[in-house]
Order: structure tokens, then sequence, then C-alpha cells
């Protein structure tokens, strides 16, 4: 056991790689979550997940250890060699489905306005824009999908208190709730896959992030 735990030991270098992310699936190939590649190869090696590759073959640890690694691959350094880096895992005892629900949160309201103000029209980074309650919180507006947008600086400065239609400042389209789920549109904001994409394409996932209070 303590040879085996030995063989799994993973490198110190190549920190960012195994920092990026693995998508998790559950039995029912449904994607449910997003982890580190360190904690994906935990979850493989403690036999509660199985790799999976692009001809969408299962491998425990030590079957995955022994792939042929090509040029193309991942990998990452342990005690005694290398090892292919997962894109993918497969949970092996779990079969809970996402909730099919568009988490009312800053970033899902982000994807929704696309990151561009909702008053000028302009796409800037999310660093640059603020949530704006069109019907102001002062005057009763409530913190809903149906009031709240995506402003940059100086389209909420120059708003300030006041309505859309008090300030002069038409928006560029109604708030609504969305319909889709930004875990297959957009999966954290970070850099998706080839070997994700079979699987976010396949279902309506839920996205896991802060609900704002409505």
């Amino acid at each position: 056991m303590a040879a085996a735990a030995d063989s799994m030991a993973l490198r110190p270098s190549g920190m960012a790689l195994l920092n990026s992310k693995v998508l998790i699936l559950n039995r029912s190939y449904l994607p449910v979550h997003v982890t580190s590649v360190k904690r994906a190869f935990a979850l493989l090696y403690q036999g509660v997940a199985r790799a999976v590759d692009e001809q969408y073959h299962t491998f425990d640890f030590a079957s995955w250890r022994d792939l042929a690694i090509e040029t193309h691959h991942e990998r990452v350094g342990v005690v005694g060699g290398f090892v292919r880096v997962p894109r993918v895992l497969l949970l092996t005892a779990y079969e809970r489905v996402p909730r099919r629900h568009v988490r009312f949160s800053r970033f899902n309201i982000f994807a929704r306005d696309g990151n561009t103000c909702q008053y000028c029209g302009r796409r800037f980074s999310r660093t640059e824009l603020n949530l704006d309650h069109v019907v102001p919180r002062s005057r009763g507006g409530l913190s809903t999908w149906e009031n709240i947008v995506c402003s940059c600086h100086n389209c909420n400065r120059r708003k300030g208190g006041r309505t859309p239609d008090e300030a002069r400042m038409a928006l560029v389209r109604r708030p609504v709730r969305p319909h889709w789920t930004p875990f297959s549109a957009e999966m954290f904001s970070l850099k998706r896959y080839r070997e994700w994409m079979p699987y976010l394409t396949a279902v309506d996932s839920a996205y896991w992030n802060t609900e704002l209070l409505e």
C-alpha cells in the first residue's frame, strides 16, 4: 500500500497544470461539477471516479497510469515517470441529476447581458460593470431578474437614483429571467477543453455559484 501511495505522489512542478480544470460526470454521463486536476487524481486514485478518454472508454487509476502518452497529451510528473492529465472523470456511484434552475447570481446576470452595458450598449470586462436596479431600490425596486441589468460605471453614475425614463436612458433590452443554464453556456468563465464538449452540449446542466437574494 505504501508503494502504491508513493507512485501516486505528484511532483510539485507544473502547479498551473495541477490547478487547471477537469469536468466531472455523474454515472449517467451528465456534467455535474468542475474540479482541479490535482483533486481529480485523488478521486481517481481513491476509486470513486474513472477517467474517460476521447473514445468514451473508462479507466481506473492503474490502467490510466499505464496508458501510452502521445506528444499532444498533457502530462504531469509522478514518482517513477509521467501520467496523462484526465480532462473528464466519471463518478462511479453518483446518479443525481443537476437541477434545471438558473441561479439568480452576479455571474449569471453578466452572462445573460453578455457583459454589455444595457444603457450605452458597449461591452466591458466584468470589473468595469455594475449591477443596476432599473427601478431603484429607494423607489421600491426589487432585486429580481426583471429589475437588474449590467451597467458600466459611467452610465450607472449618470442614471443615479432615477428610473431610465427620468434619466432619458433607454434600455438596450428589457431584462427577463433566462431559460438557459450558464454551466453549459460558459463553464464558470474558464477555459473549456475539447474533451468536455460532447458532454456540455448533451444536457441543460446547473451552474454552481452563489445565488443572490431576491
